[in-house]
């Protein structure tokens, strides 16, 4: 899911930018990508960050849960954003 949604707002965003129509970054993106490299610093300690910090494991995946949520809102975000320049008429 949050890969599809990279990959799908990346290639809305060069869409957009041969429309030269820019889409900016919203904070709440910033801080779903900040849970994101977060989440992944957490799970690749594995077992032993287990033994380092308790509930390592569990906490590197509700971060990533909470990643992927922000992932859903904020892809539907910049569509939405974005829909009114792919469907708009091109000779108008």
């Amino acid at each position: 899911m949050i890969l599809c949604r990279e990959v799908l707002v990346s290639g809305l965003r060069e869409f957009l930018a041969e429309l030269r129509v820019s889409v900016p970054v919203t904070k709440l993106a910033k801080w779903k990508t900040t849970a994101q490299l977060v989440s992944l610093g957490f799970l690749l300690a594995g077992p032993a960050g287990d033994q380092v910090l308790p509930h390592n494991t569990e906490i590197g995946l509700a971060l990533l849960w909470f990643s992927a949520i922000l992932t859903l809102y904020t892809g539907y975000d910049y569509f939405r954003a974005g829909l009114r320049f792919v469907l708009e008429d091109p000779a108008e």
